[in-house]
């Protein structure tokens, strides 16, 4: 087999730098060691921003999300008594979009095996090899058992934080990795009820951090923080509904309650690999980084990353200019760190943790976000989206 962009993992990265080469004119061949019923399946974020909405778009597979995403002007900021609503629109001119990670990869497979290059799933033994030459291959086995060869020109590692690119890439580079562990965890719920508010709402509470999110008209996205150590088989729907109410709990308000349709519990770390390139070897969204979910950082990261890639592989391949592959890493981590920072800052401010003074500072800090103009400014700022470069 040949392409000029081997692609590694058929995640929303992986299927949307495909496509964003195919438009230029760039061949690839998509693998992916799941099948697609499971790539399709797995219940990840669901808030874009503008930019990455406004990609989808371009690329031509924002019809859906036009019609079927919920677009939010802000957020809510919450602790006992008060509850607080930014207004992105008022505060930065953007806003952001409710529309499931799990609905954009599936938009994304469609169009890539409708009109677009090869995407292959169920391949295993997937091995990259020869990325610090000018002609890198890459090993797999096919669906059907048969052994096969990818010749291409550029790699691109799009297979999140546990698959074979980013170990290459570290083993062969003066690479480093920074990690932050959290001391708690999210336990999540998809629930077929109507949202009990217009927005979301993150919740600060002495027993524990709470948010209220959505999917839809008709189904909600719930969280309680709990001790990582929990297991979900300890949480009945009943309890989890209790811990809710008790932690969005306001004046005047009450919270929808209705059949709970997945529950999980999410660990929460912060993780950042460096550099994001060995040779002809590029790594984006989770195989180089990966952020807590308070900030609502993840996807659209990844949407960075490939927006980034694109751009110089095109310039590498089309122009044969290796500016922009030459500063990919470096830009695109100007980025990921800057986005680390303000999903560690919204994940310290509204996780209750540490002793009472720990618990003042944080209701210090939730007040002066509700109650400057600068201070919200730049929440929204960072929540509605960086510009890819900044």
């Amino acid at each position: 087999m040949r392409s000029q962009v081997g692609i590694i993992g058929a995640g929303p990265a992986g299927l949307l730098l495909s496509r964003l080469l195919q438009l230029h004119g760039v061949d690839t061949v998509v693998l992916e060691s799941r099948s697609r019923d499971y790539v399709e399946a797995r219940v990840r974020a669901g808030i874009l921003e503008q930019h990455t909405v406004q990609t989808l778009r371009d690329v031509g597979v924002g019809e859906r999300l036009d019609r079927e995403g919920l677009p939010h002007d802000g957020i809510y900021l919450q602790h006992p008594g008060t509850r607080h609503h930014l207004n992105f629109e008022e505060l930065c001119g953007r806003k952001v979009w409710v529309y499931g990670q799990t609905e954009v990869v599936k938009d994304l497979i469609t169009a890539q095996l409708d009109d677009g290059p090869p995407l292959l799933f169920g391949v295993s033994h997937v091995t990259p090899e020869d990325v610090d030459g000018g002609a890198p291959r890459i090993r797999f086995t096919d669906a059907d058992g048969v052994a096969q060869v990818l010749e291409c020109d550029v790699v691109a590692g799009t297979d999140g934080f546990h698959g074979v690119s980013r170990p290459l890439v570290t083993a062969g580079t003066s690479g480093r990795l920074w990690e932050r562990t959290y001391p708690f965890a999210w336990l999540g719920i998809l629930a077929d009820v109507a949202p009990s508010a217009d927005e979301l709402v993150y919740a600060w509470h002495p027993e524990g951090f709470a948010l209220l999110s959505m999917r839809s008209p008709s189904v909600s996205r719930l969280y309680v923080q709990v001790d990582p150590a929990e297991k979900i088989e300890d949480w009945s729907d009943d309890r989890i509904w209790d811990a809710l109410s008790t932690r969005l709990a306001v004046d005047g308000w009450s919270l929808r309650t209705g059949p709970v349709t997945e529950k999980s519990i999410l660990p929460m770390r912060s993780f950042v690999s460096a550099p994001m390139r060995r040779g002809r070897l590029f790594l984006a969204g989770d195989a180089a980084h990966i952020v807590p979910p308070t900030g609502a950082k993840g996807l659209n990261l990844a949407v960075a990353d490939v927006t980034l890639l694109a751009q110089a592989l095109v310039r590498l391949l089309t122009e044969k200019q290796t500016d922009l592959v030459d500063t990919y890493s470096d830009k695109a981590l100007a980025r990921v760190w800057r986005c680390t920072h303000f999903s560690w800052w919204m994940t310290s401010m509204l996780h209750r943790h540490g002793d009472d003074f720990d618990a003042e500072l944080q209701l210090s800090q939730l007040r002066r976000v509700c109650s400057s103009e600068a201070a919200a400014r730049e929440l929204a700022e960072n929540y509605t989206g960086l510009a890819v470069d900044l």
